[in-house]
């Protein structure tokens, strides 16, 4: 199971765009890839034709291709740095009730678990 969501913040450890940071678009969780803004873009011809708000212009367009999930890491701002997620069990109440909890904590070397 991935650790990675939508929204996160995330640093390429492989690949040719390694060291470059983005926002993960999208988890394409039965294919184990995730999207990332502004990381993996490529070209795609596109034919013009119609959509239902109206008439698509064709030409070349730049879109971000999925990369694999074993590529990315967390970046933990904080930290300005690339950082392992682990899981925690807590105690949380909702609506007057105690429920154990999945809580995501950012891992560091030498350093205490902080929750992401």
């Amino acid at each position: 199971m991935a650790n990675i969501k939508k929204g996160d913040m995330v640093v390429v450890i492989a690949g040719k765009n390694k060291g470059e940071k983005g926002r993960v678009l999208e988890v394409l969780k039965d294919r184990d890839r995730v999207i990332v803004e502004g990381i993996g873009r490529v070209t795609k011809h596109v034919k013009p034709g119609q959509t239902a708000r109206g008439t698509r212009t064709g030409g070349i367009e730049t879109v971000e291709a999925p990369i694999h999930i074993s590529n990315v890491q967390f970046y933990d701002a904080e930290a300005k740095r690339g950082k392992r997620l682990g899981a925690r069990l807590e105690e949380v109440e909702r609506d007057g009730r105690t429920r154990v909890a999945r809580v995501r904590v950012a891992r560091g070397h030498g350093e205490a678990e902080r929750d992401v």
